[in-house]
């Protein structure tokens, strides 16, 4: 995972996998995505269903990045093939605007889609979450899902679900999840310092 970028969960462009080589503990991804690459150089940050990466060259439209054990370890990114559809989306410039939630890209671990109900004008997905992540989402708080920032709109033991309006089942990889597919979830960071600021501090007497 990259350094200190900071992204919003709205995704930019749907990219596609050009090739993940697998290398010891470690691999590397090829992306091909026009939009994001474009200005972006060696050294720089780009978020692949919600992975902070860093690039390590980029060409016509398409740009490459090392994925540590780590990051295959707590994430989906393993198990992406060639023509698979990733979201894409480019750090937060200090004088943009925070459309969706802060998200480091730092993936918390990974859940299941457990269902998917069609609506009228949304879809609502069930995801399967890990009970050590559950503490830390609440209805009406934040999410990111393969990067992609939602509202969480219920809980329940060990699931919660989200609503997706037709733009995000357009533009992002989640119109085309469907049950028993993974996916990389980040849960809110305040939540997260929180919990860290109310827990006692050690004690530090000799």
């Amino acid at each position: 995972m990259a350094g200190e970028a900071m992204f919003t969960g709205i995704v930019e462009e749907l990219g596609e996998v050009v090739s993940l080589e697998h290398s010891g503990g470690s691999a590397r991804l090829t992306v091909r995505g026009p939009r994001v690459t474009a200005g972006a150089g060696r050294g720089d940050s780009i978020a692949v269903n919600g992975v902070c990466l860093t690039v390590t060259s980029q060409s016509g439209g398409e740009f490459t990045a090392d994925v540590m054990g780590e990051t295959l370890h707590r994430s989906s990114l393993g198990d992406l093939a060639p023509g698979a559809a990733v979201n894409l989306e480019r750090p937060m410039r200090l004088d943009g605007r925070l459309g969706g939630h802060l998200v480091q890209g730092h993936v918390d671990g990974t859940g299941t889609i457990l269902a998917r109900t069609p609506g009228g004008n949304w879809d609502t997905v069930r995801v399967g979450i890990p009970a050590r992540l559950m503490r830390y989402v609440i209805e009406k708080g934040s999410i990111a899902v393969d990067g992609v920032s939602l509202t969480v709109s219920a809980v329940g033991a060990g699931w919660f679900e989200v609503s997706l309006i037709p733009e995000t089942l357009a533009r992002t990889t989640l119109g085309r999840k469907r049950p028993g597919e993974t996916v990389n979830l980040e849960v809110d960071m305040i939540a997260k310092y929180v919990e860290s600021l109310l827990r006692p501090a050690p004690d530090a007497r000799p």
